[in-house]
């Protein structure tokens, strides 16, 4: 009898380890999910801090591209109305072709 006794403790035993096993599982489980999206997020914040870093270089560029054009044109005072009368040209132009 004292093996018969010995059987159910020995499956308990088995179902707790069994039971605390699973367990670890989930919980590492968990944290994997937890690392994939944190890698995940990680990649979404690099692609938009990529993103803003092409836009502000653009922006750089642009503003000195119109720093260029406004330094050129303190250089020559007259490059204004050079322009002016050159849209007055070609707005003349689209009007007699029309």
């Amino acid at each position: 009898m004292a093996s018969a006794d010995s059987q159910p403790r020995f499956g308990q035993s088995v179902k707790g380890l069994l039971s605390d096993k699973v367990g670890s599982c989930s919980g590492d489980v968990i944290a994997l999910t937890r690392q994939v999206l944190k890698g995940s997020r990680s990649q979404e914040l690099l692609g938009q801090a990529a993103r803003s870093m092409v836009i502000q270089e653009d922006a750089i560029l642009h503003s000195e591209d119109v720093s260029s054009l406004l330094i050129g044109q303190r250089k020559s005072p007259r490059s204004h109305e050079i322009v002016e009368h050159s849209k007055n040209l070609q707005d003349q132009l689209r009007h007699l072709l029309k």
